[in-house]
């Protein structure tokens, strides 16, 4: 391929605000750093802490781009210094700081991950983010194994469809709870054992039943609020909280009692924070753990639907709307 321009259109949120601050800027075209490359995006997933960056509640790292977009699957175009110049060509779907809403991005090599021959680059741009997000938080925190139980809240977004899928690989039994009974089917389909209608089903008294009054070894959370405490009565002795979010409020009144006598173990993380080495850990991980399944289709995303780079203020309404089933992905 030829040169990339000098200059691109890409995402950035004029302000704080609602969808309607995105706008297409004009931004240079990135040059790829020592251990980068620079992509020619052919996908971009489409995230939460994405609206969060837009809203003005949280802000890059000094240095990194205003563009938005934590993730991206693309063509290496050019190599910065001491990267394999084999790479040139080949796909790679990666973890990024920022800049994935654009036609042009760069990302380090060592947060990134070769797409598989088969996959195609709307999952691939789908993945990253959630691949990195479940292995951390579901695998490494909360240390699920074959043969325990996960009760998933959140189960139709693209963290929790892809929880289902990466949790039901590991061979672990799934409990997902969801808003809508005619998302049920599609749910079990994934690798859901249980769904419940968390509207007019307490999933409390239903993960008891389900585990025949044992309670499940982890909770995967984007709830919050008073979520949390009922999260801990349907806990299994010795098993592990972590919440991912808190859509319903970060203040949260638990029971020490209740953690001291059950054994529980209350966790959390964000990927953004996170150092480069620690992120780079993770990808040599689910490079070796992971991306196996991926290869062979045993994990894969749910795509709610595609939009145009131009169309982001609109992906951003449909994902603050609840009524996404899945991941949504832009592409230039």
């Amino acid at each position: 391929m030829k040169n990339p321009p000098t200059t691109m259109h890409a995402v950035v949120a004029r302000e704080p605000g609602d969808a309607s601050v995105l706008t297409l800027a004009e931004r240079p075209v990135p040059t790829p750093a020592p251990g980068e490359v620079l992509l020619r995006v052919l996908a971009a997933g489409v995230n939460r802490p994405d609206i969060m960056q837009r809203q003005g509640l949280s802000k890059p790292a000094a240095g990194v781009t205003d563009i938005l977009g934590l993730e991206a699957c693309g063509e290496v175009i050019a190599c910065g210094p001491g990267v394999p110049q084999h790479l040139l060509g080949k796909r790679l779907m990666s973890l990024l700081p920022g800049g994935g809403y654009a036609p042009w991005c760069v990302a380090r090599v060592d947060h990134s991950l070769p797409v598989p021959d088969d996959q195609d680059d709307i999952s691939a741009g789908a993945l990253p983010e959630g691949l990195f997000t479940v292995w951390h938080n579901l695998f490494e925190l909360g240390q699920l194994t074959m043969g325990q139980t996960v009760l998933i809240h959140g189960a139709a977004g693209g963290i929790g469809t892809l929880a289902i899928s990466m949790a039901r690989a590991a061979g672990a039994k799934v409990i997902a709870t969801v808003g809508r009974r005619d998302r049920t089917s599609a749910l079990h389909e994934i690798g859901a054992d249980h769904v419940i209608c968390y509207r007019d089903t307490d999933f409390v008294a239903a993960c008891l039943d389900h585990t025949q009054g044992r309670g499940v070894d982890v909770v995967l959370d984007v709830v919050g609020g008073d979520y949390v405490r009922r999260n801990l009565q349907a806990l299994a002795f010795g098993g592990h909280h972590v919440s991912l979010s808190f859509l319903q409020g970060s203040s949260v009144q638990i029971e020490l009692l209740t953690l001291m006598q059950k054994q529980l173990s209350l966790h959390s993380s964000t990927m953004r924070p996170q150092s480069g080495d620690e992120k780079a850990r993770m990808a040599k991980a689910i490079t070796e753990r992971v991306l196996p399944l991926i290869a062979d289709n045993r994990i894969r995303p749910r795509i709610h639907t595609r939009l145009p780079l131009a169309e982001a203020a609109r992906s951003h309404e449909l994902l603050e709307s609840g009524d996404v089933f899945g991941k949504l992905v832009l592409v230039p």
